[in-house]
């Protein structure tokens, strides 16, 4: 059943962007892959790993017209060469092999309301970011609501999404003297999103398939060790990398074999949907590293 929508209207931005990013009352499977680069200033970028993953979310529509998301997530690295996943990594300016920090989150989550977003990760509520803050337009009342920058072209629908934090660092330089850049973070993400207009408004559908190139800008991941035991890093630089995400239509097909192996070998459970709705603190690996990694001291 065809049903116009209105992407001015935040009812259907909610409605459109749970059925891009998720499926509506069924889980939708979803994999990134890509490489990460270095930046040092005055230096030719340098790439460093792959960095590999998946999703599994759920999404439904509430009375109000927000929408429930719930989900799990995986991250690992791997070699650029072979594709096949790495547990150790060879720093090329320290010249320690360190061990490699996979992430996985079963907790991934939250309401999305007619109001933009305002994205806080971990504890750091006070310090959250609106999402695509580019385009979020408050209205006479002070309110952002929830229109994204969607742009249609006869069938084909792309949307540019992008959240860009900075906020305290869960792996501090007290704790963590190695392991943590400094005091504060400022990983950020950039999609371009493309998906069908027909899929969106055909309302018997749960989702409408999508895929998507990404940048990523971050400083140096904990498991890297680029601190320099005393508040600032070995080398003075971050992260960048270009990825794939996309809808797997073919399921289990679609996610890389190296991956794929890895995951049912440690978190089968990773591969299957929640059965609850409920949503702890949204994490990054930063949050997840702390709480998972002894102090070093």
């Amino acid at each position: 059943m065809q049903e116009p929508l209105d992407f001015d209207d935040p009812r259907d931005n909610v409605y459109a962007f749970a059925k891009t990013w998720s499926a509506l009352d069924e889980p939708a499977l979803g994999v990134f892959h890509g490489l990460m680069y270095a930046w040092v200033p005055g230096e030719r970028l340098r790439p460093l790993f792959g960095y590999f993953g998946t999703g599994v979310t759920k999404a439904r529509i509430e009375a109000d017209g927000s929408a429930l998301l719930r989900g799990k997530e995986t991250g690992y690295f791997y070699d650029t060469v072979t594709g096949e996943v790495i547990d150790h990594w060879d720093n090329p300016w320290t010249g320690e092999t360190v061990e490699v920090y996979p992430f996985l989150n079963d907790g991934i989550g939250g309401r999305i309301t007619l109001d933009m977003p305002r994205l806080h990760l971990g504890d750091n509520e006070a310090e959250g970011s609106v999402m695509n803050d580019a385009t979020a337009v408050a209205d006479d009342a002070g309110r952002i609501p929830f229109v994204l920058p969607w742009q249609v072209f006869g069938d084909e629908v792309l949307l540019e999404w992008d959240y860009a934090h900075l906020y305290t660092n869960p792996v501090d330089p007290v704790r963590f003297p190695k392991s943590s850049t400094g005091t504060t973070i400022n990983p950020s993400e950039h999609f371009t999103i493309f998906t069908s207009l027909a899929e969106l408004e055909d309302r018997s559908l749960p989702s409408a398939a999508f895929r998507a190139g990404f940048s990523r800008v971050s400083p140096w991941w904990p498991w890297m060790r680029m601190g320099d035991g005393r508040g600032g890093q070995v080398v003075d630089g971050a992260m960048t990398g270009r990825l794939f995400s996309r809808t797997a239509r073919r399921g289990l097909d679609d996610i890389p074999r190296p991956l794929l192996d890895r995951i049912e070998r440690d978190c089968p459970d990773f591969l299957e949907a929640p059965t609850d709705w409920e949503v702890g603190p949204i994490l990054s690996s930063w949050e997840a590293y702390a709480r998972d990694t002894e102090p070093e001291f």
